[in-house]
């Protein structure tokens, strides 16, 4: 099956630059793409310095929609949202006052991968922190997700002037010119042998979930804590979502839909229906609903895990609060039967009114359709 490449290299243009993220793209695009991917064939898309995180957060839902194996390389800087003290990815626009509408939330991207099988998934990752990042992220870790594999490093701030040069990547790109892509691991040491003593003092990531257990170490690393956002074993323990993953990438929608709901049932009676665990079935069963083409049952699955999550006393502000707006809102925009998108409309509305989310005019956007859909025969 082809594999899929996202090249995401960011950085703000201006003096809040840590790292010269861009420069890296010419050496990553002169290497195959069938390299990149570890596959015979492969699909690129490349994303140099780009503007707006919706922009960026479609292009990574696409990939990571698409059947078969899926490496995403990203560069670039992460700091510190003072409001959520949630990690971001700087994007070319942001600023320190922006940061929260101009900035690529971490958990986006865990958000977007976590039904995705971690033996065919993987992050690549060159990432400079800021001060306020690099704490938060020596304290609590980078969470990526249990469901990806997670190579790479972040390097702590500097205190010198002038650009950091994004070395890991720039020699990954360089060994996998050779034509050959070993097994991420080996990259990733081969890699680190090689610039040893540039990487000395940042966290290193080898494995799966992205959390580093500290300075300067490698190895397994260890999967985050259950939580808002985080995937929970189930009563039984185990992860199911390989299985589902591969019922999905095999066309059987109505199979992986079914086991899904056999976990949320569970995880109900376990833990009761307003629990992490429940919630995040549920989520799992709104995204399967968008897998298989059913906009209408995705968009009600996640207004009832917007509202679920409100009514439990979440903020309207938290991430997996605004995550289920967000993606409420996108699939409403899917519906092409217009009395289904009449019906769904003021729901979604009346919880803009409560969870703006991070794109401005989103309620605008909301009302406006409305209107034009209240005005269609």
């Amino acid at each position: 099956m082809p594999g899929t490449v996202l090249l995401l290299a960011a950085s703000p243009l201006g003096r809040a630059r840590l790292v010269d993220a861009a420069g890296v793209l010419p050496v990553l695009a002169a290497v195959a793409p069938a390299v990149l991917s570890g596959t015979d064939t492969a699909n690129v898309v490349e994303l140099a310095d780009p503007l707006e995180p919706q922009a960026v957060l479609t292009r990574l839902r696409a990939a990571a929609a698409t059947p078969g194996p899926l490496t995403v390389y990203v560069t670039g800087q992460l700091h510190l949202d003072r409001r959520q003290h949630q990690p971001h990815l700087a994007l070319a626009r942001t600023t320190p006052a922006t940061l929260r509408y101009t900035a690529l939330p971490w958990h986006w991207i865990r958000e977007e991968l976590r039904l995705r099988s971690a033996a065919d998934t993987a992050l690549v990752v060159d990432l400079h922190a800021d001060a306020e990042a690099w704490r938060h992220i020596t304290e609590r870790g980078l969470d990526s997700g249990r469901t990806t594999a997670v190579y790479g490093r972040i390097a702590p701030p500097t205190g010198r002037r002038g650009l950091a040069e994004p070395a890991y990547m720039k020699t990954v790109a360089t060994l996998l010119r050779s034509g050959h892509r070993p097994p991420l691991e080996s990259l990733h040491q081969q890699a680190l042998a090689r610039i040893a003593e540039e990487a000395g003092g940042s966290l290193l990531l080898s494995g799966v979930g992205g959390v580093p257990p500290g300075p300067g170490t490698g190895g397994a690393v260890p999967a985050p804590a259950a939580g808002p956002g985080a995937v929970p074993a189930g009563p039984q323990g185990g992860d199911p979502h390989a299985g589902i993953a591969a019922a999905v990438q095999a066309g059987r929608h109505a199979e992986a839909d079914g086991l899904a709901a056999r976990h949320e049932a569970e995880a109900v009676r376990a833990y009761g229906a307003a629990s992490e665990h429940a919630l995040h079935w549920s989520e799992v069963r709104a995204d399967l609903a968008m897998f298989a083409g059913d906009a209408v049952r995705s968009c009600r699955m996640w207004l009832g895990v917007a509202e679920a999550r409100l009514a439990a006393g979440q903020a309207g502000d938290a991430p997996a609060v605004e995550a289920a707006v967000d993606r409420a809102h996108h699939q409403w925009t899917r519906i092409k039967d217009t009395a289904r998108a009449r019906e769904l409309g003021p729901a979604l509305a009346q919880l803009r009114l409560r969870v703006p989310g991070r794109r401005r005019g989103a309620l605008e956007n909301v009302q406006r359709q409305l209107r034009q859909l209240q005005g269609t025969p």
